[in-house]
């Protein structure tokens, strides 16, 4: 019997999660969102059988066995939580949640439900990210000595303002650029290395300008550029600086330099790429070259959306959870560590200090 899914938001929702769904085999029974217009045009384009505008009524219905949640981030812990107390099973969006209090209650009734629980980083699926991860534990880099991510965009152009939205450009709503896109590239780095002991980084707002619905300028402070370094249990650094207020900026690489080799995965944007390039080499080639990423890992092309792919295989590993019993990762424990972890970048860029992770 195919599991039956609702999905809470349709945004992201109706772009990737609902495609992937069916494609994999799930019954998308119901679609929730805030404007019935919304919510019913989603259902039409993917013949979606029940229409909610209240999250608590899609949660509550007993046609469902799993609940997917894509709405903003505040509204993180109150559905997961109510899934979960409705014996559904969760597959929740990043950012995790708004702060630890929030993380470490949904980690505590995720353990003790007998529920799959699992984050919605599928950047962990993009071929080259796996490939990586496999040549890491089989000692191709030696010990990490840096990890080093830059990711720079241009605003567009001078003088245009975008249009201001408090649920995305306030600092509370936890979806500044560290949050929004960071928190995926933390989850990155602490799958590739391991477990983080103190990080240090700051927050930035360069364009503080959002044009208001009559025409007014309206003054934000989430952040738009953020800068971190993460220190790791097994020893190394990880580096980042993203913005997206840098005129001309198109620059998007992640470099993993080792006591023993190097590696490289080039991006073309924001998000690595389903089917990516993986450079590489060790002490004793003659220069880094492009490595094979084997056709397991990238076992299929889906056209309408490169994130498509990566997402459509973490929905199986979903799938598997539910069969077995488990919640593979990335699951909520990952996310209460990928909060630890955000949680003490905002720390940082008040105090100007490292912060030290207490392990879990």
């Amino acid at each position: 019997m195919a599991v039956r899914i609702g999905v809470v938001g349709v945004g992201f929702g109706v772009t990737v999660h609902v495609p992937a769904f069916q494609s994999e085999g799930l019954e998308v029974v119901a679609i929730c969102a805030r404007h019935a217009g919304r919510a019913e045009a989603a259902a039409k384009q993917f013949g979606i059988p029940q229409v909610f505008t209240d999250w608590r009524e899609l949660v509550a219905s007993p046609d469902l066995d799993a609940v997917s949640v894509v709405t903003p981030t505040a509204l993180h812990h109150p559905i997961a939580l109510s899934a979960l107390e409705a014996g559904k099973h969760v597959l929740l969006e990043k950012p995790f949640t708004l702060n630890l209090d929030e993380a470490r209650s949904l980690a505590e009734a995720a353990a003790a439900s007998d529920r799959t629980t699992m984050i919605a980083h599928e950047f962990r699926y993009a071929s080259a990210r796996m490939r990586a991860k496999e040549l890491i534990a089989e000692g191709y880099l030696g010990d990490l000595r840096l990890a080093l991510v830059r990711l720079f965009r241009d605003p567009g152009p001078q003088g245009t303002l975008a249009a201001f939205r408090g649920d995305r450009d306030m600092a509370a709503s936890k979806l500044g650029f560290l949050h929004s896109l960071g928190s995926h590239y933390i989850d990155g780095l602490r799958h590739l290395f391991g477990e983080v002991t103190a990080a240090s980084g700051e927050m930035i707002t360069f364009q503080p300008d959002r044009l208001g619905e009559n025409g007014e300028i309206v003054k934000v402070d989430a952040d738009d550029t953020f800068l971190f370094r993460l220190f790791f249990e097994g020893g190394g650094v990880a580096e980042m600086v993203a913005s997206r207020q840098t005129p001309f900026g198109d620059v998007a690489t992640m470099e993993f330099y080792g006591s023993a080799g190097t590696l490289l995965t080039p991006q073309t944007g924001m998000n690595p790429p389903a089917h990516g390039t993986l450079i590489g080499g060790r002490r004793g080639d003659a220069a880094l070259a492009e490595l094979e990423i084997p056709e397991r890992l990238q076992p299929f092309v889906d056209d309408r959306d490169d994130r498509l792919m990566p997402f459509r295989l973490l929905t199986r590993d979903f799938l598997r959870g539910i069969e077995s019993g488990t919640s593979p990762a990335p699951n909520f424990d990952d996310g209460y560590a990928c909060q630890q972890i955000l949680d003490a970048l905002e720390e940082s860029s008040r105090s100007g200090g490292r912060v030290a992770i207490p392990s879990r």
